[in-house]
């Protein structure tokens, strides 16, 4: 079952997601809604889609400012929890279970604070309850640039695995999907402590943490997942993004949770 495009209108912003659309074999289970990081877009989950296929509907927005959605003037909390809202509201959702990366973890954990009647579950991908990075080392990344490899060479090695989908080419040469500036801004209002939010359901819960994680630590997340009822924590071999370092392990746990719910 492949990824389909589509876009909605939400917030004076177009917002485009990917849906794989429902299927007999998906129909009595919950939908699940992959929230990315910051820089990444919702085709980083595209691997995910195809081992829940057919019996999971997956649905991966590309969050505001990233991917192909619109970038917008504000990235406030409420903002991207509002989208959210949306979206579940367009597709006629009521419930459904919430994977997040690093900024889709903070909004997915916030957005089960605000509604829990309309989350089935949590997947938190590599992300505290509390958040203190600066992602300021993006800045020299803006700019239109003559060959890809020139952005490639900007970007790093260490980061050009992980944003290949958000390299784009246009007619005055090549650029990033988002806009590195936007990127900042998001992430000032992404720190912060978030343990009330994080505290304030109990839906069932899976946590996940690459060993090799410069962003979370080992004691934080155990803290996470003592602190509140029906979570778990599992630790995973690679880094921040383990569906892109480790996606056989991740793919896996992610559909024995889902197959548990």
């Amino acid at each position: 079952m492949d990824f389909q495009r589509h876009t909605f209108h939400h917030d004076g912003l177009t917002l485009s997601y990917l849906d794989t659309g429902s299927s007999p074999s998906s129909g009595t289970r919950p939908p699940l809604l992959a929230l990315h990081a910051h820089l990444m877009q919702g085709s980083t989950y595209a691997a995910l889609a195809a081992i829940l296929a057919p019996d999971y509907r997956v649905i991966a927005p590309d969050q505001r400012g990233h991917g192909d959605s619109s970038h917008a003037a504000t990235y406030t909390r409420e903002d991207y929890l509002g989208d959210i809202e949306a979206l579940l509201t367009l597709l006629d959702l009521p419930q459904a279970v919430l994977l997040g990366n690093s900024l889709g973890g903070v909004n997915a954990y916030q957005f089960a604070a605000r509604h829990p009647e309309r989350v089935k579950a949590l997947i938190i991908e590599d992300i505290g309850a509390v958040v203190t990075d600066d992602i300021g080392f993006v800045l020299p990344w803006r700019g239109v640039f003559s060959t890809r490899e020139q952005l490639e060479v900007r970007v790093g090695a260490r980061f050009v695995p992980y944003l290949s989908d958000s390299f784009r080419r246009s007619d005055h040469g090549w650029h990033l999907a988002f806009d590195p500036q936007d990127m900042v801004r998001s992430q000032q209002n992404t720190v912060g402590d978030h343990w009330a939010d994080w505290l304030a359901s109990d839906c069932p819960t899976l946590i996940l943490r690459g060993c090799e994680s410069h962003v979370t630590s080992q004691e934080h997340m155990e803290q996470m997942a003592e602190r509140r009822p029906d979570t778990h924590l599992l630790i995973l071999d690679g880094g921040h993004a383990l569906h892109t370092d480790n996606p056989g392990a991740f793919n896996s746990v992610v559909r024995s949770f889902l197959d548990s719910l």
